[in-house]
């Protein structure tokens, strides 16, 4: 059985097309469970007033619902909504888990997705084929923002600079390589449990979550099919799409920047050491900034002391050194040498990709400028980029899949 969960703030315009592409799904054994939510304090505020209405015709059409059953779960009528410090989306999504899991045996599917997305008629089939019976515990789908002709720059932006960085994890092999889209990700049931369910924070919920399946598990990158999220601005979130549509239309894209590929590296070279680092200390490239982070300089000792065979402490070492910690370190030292974001992606392309890109493609990088290029150009880019990525993630899975 798939489960689908559903967080709702203010998306009545958007369910019909939603409900209309779940209906076209090439399989029938699914729920839908939605969470429609607001703060209760929000009916008394007139600026809020018209999205606690707006949910409530929400709930309207999903009660009226009749190709699939639809679990709506209210947490938007009064008395019935978010207290002050807890709501959001990731309580929504919290909520609606704990519920799937109540109701779903270990082995079925809980698909996570977001009303303002578009899945085509193969998704569902596509994600119970890579998660049903392989051991998989979790699954990073590949996205496609649409463009909507109002902030088209700006999205091509913010997804050229994802699959940048998700190239360049998958690159180094990194066991967190992963883009976290809270409209594009699935597990089994199982999974959920195993790692005692999402995290409900004000962000990243997403992240969080795929950072601790990632810990336990594989967390495949590849299925046969692709979500469209719209790229539309949001302050729901403190980060995410967004937000970084947001902070992008006025010019600042720092909280995003091209990391150089040599900081990637960097992460992989201290990767590599860490089945040296059980017999011994030894000098690692991100030592600096673990120490710091850690507040010692014994950052290896308490492992090496808990974990007495080689393969558990690299784990435990993994466990350390996660996809925050990853994240942060590139921040870091980018902060220390800020580099151009055109160039830094140039640099990259033609260095690891010059054999890759038609004619056309290694003209656009030479001029490539992220506010000059034109739209088509850097569409053209997003595109290639796209299938790139795509198949630096069918590989990664097809050698997880041969081990």
């Amino acid at each position: 059985m798939i489960y689908l969960a559903l967080p709702i703030l203010n998306e009545s315009a958007n369910l019909p097309a939603l409900i209309n592409c779940l209906s076209f799904q090439e399989t029938d054994g699914f729920e839908l469970f939605a969470c429609v939510n607001n703060y209760d304090q929000w009916w008394a505020d007139e600026d809020k007033l018209s999205q606690c209405m707006d949910n409530q015709e929400s709930i309207r059409i999903l009660c009226s619902v009749t190709g699939f059953k639809v679990n709506v779960i209210d947490k938007s009528s009064t008395g019935k909504a978010w207290r002050k410090k807890k709501g959001g989306v990731g309580h929504a999504r919290r909520v609606l888990m704990d519920a799937i899991s109540n109701a779903a045996a270990p082995n079925d599917l809980i698909v996570s997705i977001d009303a303002d997305t578009y899945y085509p008629p193969d998704y569902l089939r596509e994600i119970a084929k890579v998660l049903d019976g392989t051991g998989v515990i979790g699954l990073s789908l590949p996205y496609y923002h649409r463009l909507n002709g109002i902030n088209d720059r700006l999205i091509l932006r913010y997804e050229i600079y994802m699959r940048y960085y998700l190239s360049n994890m998958l690159r180094i092999k990194n066991p967190y390589a992963f883009t976290a889209i809270g409209s594009a990700m699935a597990f089994p049931v199982r999974a959920y449990r195993k790692v005692g369910g999402i995290t409900p924070v004000s962000s990243g919920e997403d992240f969080y979550f795929l950072q601790k399946l990632s810990k336990s598990g594989f967390v495949c990158n590849w299925a046969n099919t692709t979500a469209y999220p719209s790229g539309r601005f949001s302050d729901r979130v403190g980060f995410g799409t967004g937000p970084a549509l947001i902070k992008g239309g006025k010019g600042d894209w720092g909280s995003y920047p091209f990391y150089p590929p040599g900081l990637f590296d960097v992460v992989k070279s201290t990767y590599d050491k860490f089945p040296l680092l059980y017999e011994r200390n030894i000098k690692c490239d991100m030592d600096e900034y673990l120490s710091k982070q850690f507040k010692t300089n014994k950052i290896w000792d308490a492992l090496r002391d808990n974990y007495k065979d080689r393969e558990n402490f690299v784990k435990a070492c993994v466990n350390k050194v996660d996809a925050l910690r990853i994240l942060q370190f590139l921040k870091s030292e980018n902060i220390k040498s800020p580099v151009n974001d055109s160039s830094v992606l140039k640099r990259y392309l033609k260095k690891y990709h010059s054999d890759d890109l038609s004619p056309e493609l290694f003209g656009l990088v030479e001029g490539l400028d992220f506010n000059k290029s034109s739209i088509h150009e850097l569409d053209l880019l997003r595109n290639w980029m796209f299938e790139s990525e795509n198949r630096l993630r069918e590989a990664q899975t097809d050698k997880m899949f041969d081990e």
